[in-house]
């Protein structure tokens, strides 16, 4: 199924990928968002937690090695930042179930209705908008109700200086696709998906533009 649909893989173009870890660490300040994602998610040992988009991993990682005792599942179409983050996790010894699929089609791959928490980092901003709302109803439909939703991505860029600096991925992930999440489209998406309680954590500057973190639940 996942050779048959095109995406956009990690900095645009697949020849990049091994470079992803090294470019987001510098360029997003991850060491300092990916902990305020964590925070927002308030996970408890015991829940199950689902990393959509999981990429290489990393805050998949974080979340597990924080709370050991969460059962973590990443799912993610690309298999070359699947074995990277394999690696990654074998490393740090971290137990994390890893899925190839794609986002929108998570609830298929995983079932429904049994996730305490799902996750997604860095995803949204460079997918198509049918894509953006496939993955927020593929969340919907895994969380269990009262199941809460942490976003970690590009966001509302609100100064000249954050949208100029956002540029830099959308040369990279296109304008088409990027150009929806700096106008502010996931406070409309978010809650059109089914959540409410929909609230803007934070809003972290990078040097790629800024980060919001967003939080939302299922209703109970």
């Amino acid at each position: 199924m996942t050779a048959k649909r095109d995406f956009v893989p990690a900095l645009g173009k697949s020849e990049f990928t091994n470079a992803y870890d090294k470019v987001i660490a510098v360029m997003t300040r991850e060491k300092r968002w990916r902990p305020l994602v964590a925070k927002a998610l308030a996970l408890n040992p015991g829940e199950t937690v689902v990393d959509i988009g999981a990429g290489t991993g990393s805050q998949a990682i974080l979340l597990k090695t924080q709370t050991p005792g969460i059962r973590m599942i990443g799912i993610d179409p690309d298999p070359q930042v699947l074995a990277i983050a394999r690696a990654k996790a074998e490393a740090a010894s971290a137990a994390i179930e890893w899925h190839e699929g794609f986002g929108d089609e998570a609830h298929r791959h995983l079932g429904e209705g049994f996730a305490d928490a799902v996750v997604s980092s860095l995803v949204l901003h460079q997918c198509p908008m049918e894509v953006k709302s496939g993955i927020l109803a593929s969340a919907y439909r895994l969380l269990k109700p009262g199941g809460r939703l942490v976003i970690g991505d590009y966001g509302l860029q609100r100064t000249f200086l954050m949208r100029t600096l956002f540029r830099q991925v959308q040369m990279a992930d296109g304008f088409e696709y990027t150009q929806p999440n700096a106008d502010g489209i996931l406070n409309e998406l978010i809650p059109a998906a089914g959540f409410a309680g929909l609230e803007e954590r934070n809003v972290f500057p990078t040097h790629t533009g800024s980060i919001s973190v967003y939080h939302a639940v299922k209703p109970a």
